[in-house]
């Protein structure tokens, strides 16, 4: 990061004034029980790390203050918040440094600490940590407090426009999926009937229940935190050794023309195995391997038909997570037709209407996740003086 060198820098120590001693952890269960029965006007806000983290019946600190990640924070992600403000009477926990800027301007120094580079200031390797004596060693601009008062005002203007642009593109993405939907009830609407997955598959199995032993390469294994838009994300996967995967019965081997399907916390989620590839998967995720009266695809496309998704809802059980059983996904129906040819013209028809559909969908997701880069990079200009 290229500073602006005509600004007077000073350590953050000389910047801010540091009330870490008002900080205290107060674990869940405990947090829990003070708050249990109150209401919701007796409670405040219970602040960690990276934002809020729940409730508490008192507080600490009131006012104004600048919250910047002591440990669990992501220090090395240019893209991520690292700092953030807060308001009011408060509870703020030992993974947060408490400070407030000396020049009155909080804004300022809450949008820098989030652009600055802390390689260099943080230590550890999985769960980073920035040590007051390190943080208080960060080298702050102090422009004069109007110069500091137009460079906020700026971000802000941006900041603001660039949300507006952003409530659109979701909102744009909510009316795609609402088309989505409409597209697939209607494709099924001419089916005669409505058939059991039970006797439209030869089985339905999930995964291992016994968590794997793993292994730094071999074969992938699938859990559902790897399942993204009804397609499996290899990025970040486990894995399993061969000989683990060759103990794994056959029928739990996923296969080209099987489908997999989501059964817990996130749902109702299938996915097309159309591709040769060795791999394994989690409980929490369902097989289908359909029989030779049903297409793969019409099956893929089936599940995501919305009076099956319904169904899948209403059946679900627990509370926690939500999970649909083998034996209640066995049961769920699908609109359906014995004629193979028909079941191939509903797909066609379906990957005909939603094709342009996924093409602006994932143009939106693609600009969705730039706005990201856009916020550091007016960030970025704001400290260089290019705003």
């Amino acid at each position: 990061m290229s500073l602006n060198t005509q600004w007077a820098f000073v350590s953050l120590y000389e910047a801010v004034d540091i009330f870490d001693t008002l900080r205290k952890p107060i674990n869940r269960e405990e947090r829990e029980i003070r708050i249990t029965n109150k209401q919701e006007s007796e409670l405040f806000p219970y602040y960690g790390a990276t934002g809020q983290v729940g409730f508490i019946d008192d507080y600490l600190i009131e006012g104004e203050y600048v919250l910047l990640g002591e440990d669990g924070a992501p220090f090395l992600n240019p893209f991520a918040q690292k700092a953030y403000i807060i308001t009011g009477k408060s509870w703020v926990n030992n993974h947060a440094h408490i400070l407030r800027s000396k020049s009155g301007n909080n804004k300022f120094l809450c949008y820098y600490l989030n652009l600055f580079d802390y390689k260099g200031y943080v230590s550890g390797t999985t769960r980073l940590k920035l040590t007051q004596d390190q943080m208080k060693r960060i080298p702050v601009p102090v422009p004069p407090l109007p110069e500091q008062q137009r460079i906020v005002a700026r971000i802000e203007e941006l900041f603001s426009q660039l949300d507006a642009g952003v409530e659109t593109l979701k909102k744009t993405k909510q009316q795609l999926e609402v088309y989505r939907q409409a597209v697939l009830k209607e494709a099924f609407d001419s089916c005669e009937t409505a058939e059991a997955l039970g006797v439209l598959c030869e089985h339905i199995t999930d995964g291992d229940h016994q968590p794997p032993p793993k292994s730094e390469a071999g074969i992938p294994f699938i859990m559902i935190s790897n399942i993204e838009n009804s397609t499996i994300n290899w990025d970040n996967t486990a894995f399993v050794g061969e000989e683990y995967y060759d103990n794994i019965d056959l029928k739990r081997r996923p296969q080209k023309g099987d489908v997999l399907y989501t059964v817990t916390g996130s749902f109702g989620i299938p996915i097309c195995v159309d591709f040769d590839k060795k791999f394994c998967f989690q409980r929490h995720i369902a097989l289908l391997r359909p029989n030779d009266h049903i297409d793969q695809k019409y099956l893929f496309y089936a599940l995501q038909e919305p009076n099956v998704y319904l169904q899948a809802k209403q059946k679900a059980t627990g509370t926690a997570q939500k999970t649909v059983g083998l034996g209640v996904l066995r049961t769920i129906k699908v609109p359906f037709t014995t004629s193979y040819e028909k079941q191939k013209r509903i797909v066609a028809d379906i990957e005909s209407k939603l094709s342009c559909c996924e093409n602006i969908t994932n143009t939106i997701s693609e600009s969705l996740l730039s706005t990201s880069c856009i916020r550091e990079s007016i960030l970025k200009q704001a400290f260089e003086g290019g705003l």
